[in-house]
């Protein structure tokens, strides 16, 4: 197909093109003005070098830091299983090499915009990549832009055309390759033609001047009353739609034909005359008294099998075969390869078809009783299958995709993670199982197989279904895949899309890997930033302003996040209970909660300087994230979790709170803790703290609509998503208490500010060290008194408990993090993208509202991030220079071209009985050489000259022509 050399840009007459109102619809993402080359290199260049110096800048600079960190202690226990920090790094020896062609998106930004289909358009010569999201359609051109800069309001994201929003989401979208269209199916109901514009087209109105890439819509019409859930283009060029209950339609490529031809004027007549057009084949069927349970559910899947010229639809459980030139119905069978019932209106021969290409009445005894008697047998027989399979449970056993292969077998992935191979009769020829995780999609082309997994993983096959290897290409489920200009692209459910070797994985991936490693200070980019974080166990009072400004907004001029823990909100038996009782409902919040957010919003100058992100309360907990506002487009992906450890692990006067965000595509997670108290229960706290780490988990968005899949962080199977961030900060009331000293001993050591002796009888840093508890974490060493029990309203160290009980000071509000630092790796890097130090950690002891003083920490947090469009430049230049390795083999050895000869009888059109014999010839004694019988156009023959020549719908046949195989 590489090799074509016909031109399929003259589909379309100039008039057809040229509506202003068809571009009003439309803007691209670009800037219209396309910049110079040298212009854009000298940008690229001086970026180059701003990161190189920077680099070197990190590596031999010995001058004095402004801001000298605080020395620390580190926790036993790290660097391994659940403790160990996340492997990291643009380069990864554990998956081959990837190009970012658009970087994960912030979950916020993206709301009705979510992409959730991909498919690559390739003609040979304009290669482009298409999506379908929630609100339109996104192109981008993988000839010119592939390596390119970036363009549009996303960062880093491959320069790209985007649709004015759409009514509806886009739920399938299918290309044909040979008139460069790609049509879409919406949730609405209806079908879109969309076509790209060339280089001589601009956007209509626009003011900027130059841009390129542009596309339009051609058409559109209804296709169905509910959503269309599944396209393909058959290969005689007919387009087959499915919808729900078993809703599956065609439109011929004749219709099609005659609408393309129309010109601009008539555009509205092409949309009704090929929505006019269509043969309802379910319709017919049953027309003709066919009933079987296939036709009352969803078509979930369409795949057109070019080899044996059949179309396959899908449902869960249950598939039907079509003949794609005739259009009859040749098979009904299950996911078991059980031939299903069928009943009929009237006795048939066996061997008497159903041809549908016609549209035929109803005949008259075919009436209201008919069509209720075949619907009863329908569900009956879906209830004797369901009964088979185990008593109406729900079998994990659904096909999720399918996918056509060069060698006429059709595979199906299902969600319990096993492949089908089928051959092209529909016969089931044998099943396969790699991973336990549920497959998403399947793509094909030559001799190889690649399946996308929910858990994020992607598998290579060869036809044999040989496993040839395996990756996580995203941390989050893969939702769909396509396959063009040498490339593998991989959707993930957050919208990110990367693009893979197809030779991966192979020899040539750990070159690849250490070139482009080596270049990484080029594309490496440093942010640095201030965190507050401070903690407060608030004892169920209400702190003046005075304290709350002396506690945060007196350190919060230079920083750019400020979190904030508080326990104790609200107590008592009461106000637990029903708190409990909010959480099984999914509510949270009470008063005195959003009381002091109001508090710390007023002395934050919430709105204006520091904005609330996020903020969740479990019982007396809770906690609070708030972002400089000239950082907050930086911040998204914010999710929150809540984990009691109360009674029977269901009551929240203890246990933690926690918020989880992205920011520079780095996570962060900050958890606030209220642990077991009473001297005694150091086992009790070491375990609050397993059960936290262990089980919390973010609460995920809302399930999106047209993919059924929340769009989460996904972690490594078997580890605690806490594990998974690369910074995490706890914070709060730990309860952790002094041993081995009495009340007046410990006065007396405070008096004197002996502070140094106190900790050694801390039983927090004494199970840190046994690696009993905050296994690896850090904590800057404690130069403070201990933080209770105090008096209330009593200033100074005069204030602690003097009561009856005398409790023995401690220092139970701490405050400790995890970065991405390891054994092999401390400097901030790519490979360690986030390194945190205290600057300040400290009590306010001036502040006396509670029996607990408010402690405050801040940490100096650098950021590593790619810049990925510099990446891509430095990936094409590899890429480039190691052209014959990193693309398809060679085809300069003429042994590895498969010799191809066409028989030089002449093929006569007539009604005789003649054939022609196409000989191809692979002379390579190893490599397999595929091929495929495509039509580029028919012409009209008139005097022995060719005129009105017309390309065929996705290189398809002609009706009259059939190839077998």
């Amino acid at each position: 197909d590489d090799n074509r050399n016909f031109n399929t840009d003259d589909v379309f007459t100039s008039n057809s093109v040229v509506s202003p109102r068809v571009f009003d619809r439309f803007y691209s993402s670009s800037s219209s003005e396309d910049e110079e080359e040298t212009g854009g290199s000298s940008s690229n260049y001086q970026r180059r070098l701003d990161y190189m110096l920077e680099f070197l800048d990190r590596k031999l600079s010995t001058s004095a830091v402004p801001d000298q960190p605080l020395p620390e202690y580190e926790g036993s226990g790290g660097g391994s299983g659940i403790f160990k920090p996340p492997v990291r790094g643009p380069v990864r020896s554990d998956r081959p090499p990837s190009l970012e062609i658009r970087p994960r998106p912030l979950r916020e930004d993206q709301l009705g915009r979510f992409l959730r289909n991909i498919t690559l358009l390739d003609d040979g010569s304009a290669p482009q990549l298409w999506a379908g999201s929630e609100s339109g359609i996104r192109v981008w051109d993988m000839k010119n832009d592939i390596y390119g800069e970036e363009g549009g309001d996303e960062e880093g994201t491959v320069r790209y055309c985007e649709s004015v929003q759409v009514p509806a989401a886009t739920l399938c979208v299918t290309g044909d390759a040979s008139n460069r269209v790609v049509w879409s199916g919406h949730r609405d109901g209806r079908v879109i033609c969309w076509k790209m514009l060339d280089s001589s087209h601009k956007v209509h109105g626009s003011e900027q001047s130059g841009s390129t890439d542009r596309f339009l819509e051609l058409f559109s019409w209804q296709a169905h009353r509910g959503p269309v859930l599944s396209m393909v283009v058959s290969c005689y060029g007919d387009i087959w739609s499915g919808s729900e209950s078993g809703s599956l339609k065609m439109w011929p490529w004749e219709a099609i034909e005659k609408s393309f031809s129309l010109i601009d004027g008539e555009r509205h007549g092409a949309s009704l005359y090929i929505e006019r057009s269509f043969i309802d084949l379910i319709s017919q069927l049953s027309q003709n008294g066919v009933c079987c349970s296939m036709f009352t559910s969803d078509i979930k899947s369409l795949i057109s099998d070019s080899a044996g010229a059949k179309v396959w639809a899908s449902g869960y459980q249950i598939f039907s075969l079509w003949d794609a030139r005739t259009r009859e119905l040749l098979k009904v069978f299950n996911i078991d390869g059980q031939i299903e019932n069928m009943t009929f209106d009237s006795p048939m021969e066996d061997e008497t078809k159903l041809k549908l290409g016609s549209t035929q009445k109803p005949q008259n005894s075919y009436n209201f009783f008919q069509r209720s008697r075949n619907a009863i047998f329908g569900a009956a027989d879906a209830v004797l299958r369901a009964a088979a399979k185990g008593a109406f449970g729900v079998d994990n056993q659904r096909a999720e995709a399918l996918a056509s292969t060069i060698d006429g077998m059709v595979w199906v992935g299902c969600t319990n993670g096993v492949l089908l191979q089928w051959d092209g009769n529909g016969n089931r020829v044998q099943d396969f199982q790699y991973h336990s995780s549920a497959v998403q999609c399947i793509c094909t082309v030559a001799t190889r197989i690649w399946v996308g997994y929910l858990s994020g993983t992607v598998q290579v096959l060869d036809l044999s279904g040989t496993l040839l290897g395996e990756w996580v290409a995203h941390n989050s489920p893969i939702i769909g895949l396509a396959v063009g200009v040498g490339y593998l692209f991989t959707l993930a459910n957050h919208g990110g899309i990367r693009a893979w070797s197809v030779t991966s994985p192979g020899p040539l991936d750990n070159k690849v890997c250490a070139e482009l490693a080596g270049k990484e200070f080029l594309y490496t980019r440093l942010e640095t930033l201030k965190v507050l974080a401070g903690t407060w166990n608030v004892a169920q009072g209400r702190a003046d302003t005075d304290s709350v400004v002396s506690w945060l907004g007196s350190v919060a001029s230079g920083v750019d996040i400020i979190v904030i823990g508080l326990q104790e909100v609200e107590m008592g038996a009461g106000f637990l209970a029903v708190s409990a009782a909010k959480e099984t409902m999914g509510l949270e919040g009470s008063g005195a909660g959003q009381w002091w957010l109001d508090i710390i919003g007023k002395v934050l100058d919430n709105g204006s300087t520091f904005l609330l992100i996020g903020s969740r309360q479990l019982a007396g907990l809770l906690i609070s994230v708030w972002v400089r506002s000239s950082i907050r487009r930086h911040v998204g992906d914010i999710d929150v979790a809540a984990v009691p450890c109360g009674f029977g692990r269901a009551i929240g006067n203890k246990g933690a709170v926690g918020l989880r965000m992205r920011i520079y595509d780095r996570v962060f997670c900050f958890v606030n803790c209220h642990f077991a108290a009473h001297l005694e229960a150091v086992n009790r706290r070491n375990a609050d703290f397993d059960h936290v780490y262990r089980t919390m988990v973010f609460s995920r968005p809302p399930v999106s609509a047209a993919a059924g899949i929340a769009p989460g962080i996904n972690t490594v199977e078997g580890m605690p998503e806490l594990s998974q961030a690369d910074l995490v900060i706890f914070l709060g009331d730990f309860n952790y208490r002094l041993d081995g000293i009495s009340y007046e001993e410990a006065r007396d050591f405070m008096s004197q500010r002996c502070f140094d002796w106190l900790k050694e009888r801390d039983q927090l840093l004494a199970e840190m060290k046994a690696g009993n508890v905050f296994q690896g974490m850090r904590e800057a060493v404690i130069r403070f008194p201990p933080t209770y029990k105090f008096e209330r309203h009593v200033p100074g160290l005069s204030g602690y408990d003097s009561g009856e009980k005398k409790r023995i000071p401690a220092w139970c509000d701490r405050i400790l993090y995890r970065d991405c630092r390891s054994a092999s790796s401390s400097s901030c890097s790519l490979d360690c993208p986030v390194v945190s130090t205290v600057l300040l950690y400290e009590s306010c002891m001036d502040v006396t509202d509670s029996d607990h003083k408010p402690v405050r920490c801040i940490f100096n947090v650098e950021v590593a991030r790619v810049d990925e469009s510099i990446r891509r430049q430095e990936f094409g230049e590899i890429v480039r220079s190691k052209k014959k390795m990193m693309t398809k083999p060679s085809l300069d050895d003429s042994s590895e071209v498969p010799e191809v000869i066409v028989s030089t009888n002449n093929i006569i059109l007539q009604n005789q009985d003649t054939s022609s014999i196409l000989r191809i010839t692979n002379k390579h004694k190893k490599n397999t050489a595929t091929y495929e019988v495509c039509c580029e156009g028919l012409a009209a023959v008139e005097n022995g000259h060719a005129s009105d020549y017309r390309p065929r719908s996705s290189f398809g046949f002609p009706r009259w022509l059939q190839v077998i195989p």
